[in-house]
């Protein structure tokens, strides 16, 4: 199979990499693509070397699928002349999320939902996957009539230049010394700042988990987030809490989630069993613990959860929408 990786020199584009090579998808033609000063650049995958070639030489190749991680405005322009050439797109940024032709996908609670006549294929945020996993079954069995959610992002959300700001401050440099990308100092700091802030109040990071919730699983919920920038590197977290139409049982959660494809129950505080960013770091589920009754809402339910937001959260969904497509018959298996 021919497969373009757009924004390939980046950290979602090399983890979406790292993540085929991992999975053994099928790959015989690999187009990496990134911007026009990286290209001719050499890249290793699965032991060869690939030399990265700009959009429109992809383009001309016609790839059987294009897995995009390099901003919107690089989507909004080439996601469409790949889907024209036949290509299958799996988009990871927000450009075509919301709209009401494309589909939002997470494949675990919604791949049925991708048909023949989807060329292009939106990739949610990953602090929205991250919730929704453990959540959808959850909805499923008991109906979430709310959620507020609070997250605690890593600073890999931001990408290179914030890791560099970030390792720069822990260096001992000042402020004014190195390149930001954040308004403030991370390092020893945390920012309840992601994304551009919105006329009502909100940033768009905060409005992408309650209308993506929405779009994937109910435009019923109510959903009240606040998301927030932490000196991490290895995932993010979210404390989450649910209020639902009807009671439940605590070991029936516990069950729910420990069943459910791609989450790990790590529910056991009195040992110190719990989620945390150090150990999801590389891996691909969603942990979820902390689980308690909330006391001060009728059926209500607290849980923390933490992933890797640049595998589950990005490479790793991406690849899994297009491993998805083959078995729909949508790409060819081989």
């Amino acid at each position: 199979m021919k497969v373009a990786v757009v924004g390939a020199t980046g950290l979602v584009g090399t983890r979406m990499l790292e993540v085929l090579a991992e999975r053994n998808f099928p790959v015989t033609e690999l187009y990496p693509v990134a911007s026009e000063k990286s290209v001719g650049r050499k890249i290793t995958f699965r032991g060869k070397e690939w030399t990265v070639v700009s959009a429109d030489d992809a383009i001309a190749a016609r790839p059987d699928v294009a897995l995009f991680s390099a901003g919107a405005g690089a989507s909004k322009e080439l996601a469409p002349k790949f889907a024209e050439a036949g290509c299958r797109v799996v988009d990871n940024s927000s450009c075509w999320r919301m709209d009401p032709t494309k589909k939002l996908v997470v494949p675990e609670i919604n791949g049925d939902v991708i048909g023949k006549d989807d060329f292009i294929i939106a990739n949610p945020n990953c602090s929205t996957i991250q919730m929704l996993m453990p959540l959808a079954p959850l909805h499923k069995a008991y109906t979430i009539k709310r959620i507020v959610v609070s997250t605690y992002q890593s600073v890999t959300g931001t990408g290179y230049k914030a890791l560099n700001q970030m390792e720069a401050e822990r260096s001992g440099k000042k402020w004014g010394e190195y390149p930001a990308v954040y308004p403030y100092p991370i390092d020893e700091n945390i920012l309840p700042h992601i994304d551009s802030f919105l006329e009502n109040g909100y940033t768009k990071e905060e409005m992408k988990m309650v209308n993506e919730t929405h779009k994937i699983l109910d435009e019923n919920i109510l959903v009240s987030p606040t998301t927030v920038r932490v000196p991490v590197k290895g995932g993010h977290s979210e404390s989450v809490n649910l209020e639902f139409e009807k009671d439940f049982d605590l070991a029936d959660v516990r069950r729910i989630i420990s069943e459910t494809p791609g989450c790990i129950l790590q529910d056991d505080p009195a040992n110190n069993v719990y989620p945390m960013p150090l150990y999801a770091w590389g891996k691909d589920e969603v942990f979820v613990g902390r689980i308690r009754r909330d006391p001060s809402v009728k059926y209500g339910l607290n849980l923390w959860c933490v992933a890797d937001n640049l595998r589950k959260g990005a490479a790793t969904n991406a690849v899994q929408i297009a491993e998805l497509l083959i078995r729909k018959g949508f790409l060819p298996a081989e």
